[in-house]
């Protein structure tokens, strides 16, 4: 028998705040009955996959945002961490029908109660076919559905192949209102031998628009603009949807065609972007991606010159510890951090780098015994 070894390739992966995410209720309601070290690696693991996803389930204070941090108010600092939170969670949006709860609960309008009985309502009645749906959840209010629709995104390739599939086996959705095309609640009364009952036989229609950054709000605009530019909600997202977008904008003038729509330029962006957008549209897509390594892994691997890529992991008033991937931080000292070495964007805020922040590096000094490692920084990615 023949055995063939295929290197192996690393990547840096932050493992802050896993162990207390390890032991927490969430992790035991994820993974029950798993040691509490696999689900560290479980949850390293997807952070390669999703670092949004993963992250939200930990408390911003447990993955270190700064030596300092408990010199300052608790409460204030919670607060202000949770908005960042909830702010980046909403930015990015969501896919109501596989996103977990605890991604939910950071979407503005929502949380814990409405997160949990949105995933009730899908356990129980399926998948969301569209945002309208939304107003059905226990505790769900016209506030709430206001402040989170927006973010809350229908993937149409899913609820098609959803609803193609509940048509051939069943001809209808159980559990779910009826919807006529343009959203809107239907029903059919048929009277009963003892009592007057309501049914309804369910009728759902996806809405392309689910897809899209644009508020249900804003869907009436949005459709006075597609037929302005003689488009069809099925062209979202496609090549000659964009064509035609900016044929209109470079003849007329977004000011001139948001005062015909009787709107103002910033939501017409708004809407000029989500029917431009791809479906499943992820801005994240044009971040860096890890940096996977297959030969420097330990200490011993470095050797004086080297040149690596690591992440900023903190900051300090004697130097920059970065992740070079070897086990151990390296230390930049402050004197190494100079304006030549900074991109223009950190020429203009100040001579520190953040957390997080990817930057070039070469070893100076490597002292084993100590594990001690020296770097000087080549320049900020």
């Amino acid at each position: 028998m023949k055995f063939v070894l295929f290197p192996l390739a690393l990547t840096i992966v932050s493992e802050a705040g896993a162990s207390i995410y390890s032991v927490s209720p969430e992790a035991n309601k994820e993974m029950p009955g798993l040691d509490p070290n696999l689900r560290s690696a479980v949850s390293i693991a997807r952070r390669v996959q999703d670092p949004l996803a993963e992250l939200v389930k930990i408390e911003p204070k447990h993955i270190g945002v700064g030596m300092y941090q408990h010199d300052v108010s608790q409460t204030l600092l919670k607060a202000t961490l949770d908005s960042v939170v909830e702010e980046c969670v909403s930015f990015v949006g969501v896919d109501i029908n596989i996103c977990s709860e605890v991604l939910l609960r950071h979407i503005a309008g929502l949380n814990a109660n409405r997160a949990k009985n949105i995933i009730e309502w899908r356990e129980k009645n399926g998948p969301f076919v569209n945002r309208e749906q939304l107003k059905k959840v226990k505790g769900l209010g016209p506030k709430s559905f206001q402040q989170c629709a927006g973010f809350i995104r229908i993937n149409q390739d899913y609820i098609r192949t959803f609803c193609s599939q509940q048509t051939q086996s069943s001809g209808q959705i159980q559990g779910v209102p009826v919807m006529s095309s343009a959203g809107v609640e239907v029903t059919n009364e048929k009277q009963g031998k003892k009592k007057n009952k309501t049914t309804a036989n369910v009728v759902l229609k996806p809405d392309p628009l689910d897809q899209t950054c644009i508020h249900p709000e804003s869907y009436d605009i949005a459709m006075r603009f597609l037929s302005f530019i003689r488009g069809t909600p099925c062209e979202i997202g496609k090549t000659e949807m964009q064509q035609k977008i900016n044929a209109l904008v470079d003849k007329e003038g977004i000011e001139k065609i948001a005062e015909g729509l009787k709107t103002t330029v910033s939501t017409l962006q708004v809407i000029i972007d989500g029917l431009s957008q791809p479906e499943s549209f992820d801005f994240r897509t044009d971040f860096d991606k890890p940096d996977f390594k297959r030969s420097i892994v330990c200490l011993e691997d470095l050797q004086v010159g080297t040149v690596l890529t690591g992440k900023v992991e903190n900051a300090t008033l004697f130097g920059i510890f970065v992740d070079i991937g070897v086990g151990r931080s390296g230390l930049i000292p402050i004197r190494n951090v100079t304006e030549a070495k900074l991109s223009k964007t950190k020429k203009r805020r100040s001579l520190g780098l953040g957390p997080g922040e990817r930057v070039e590096v070469q070893v100076l000094n490597i002292d084993i015994p100590r594990s001690r490692i020296t770097l000087d920084l080549i320049r900020v990615l």
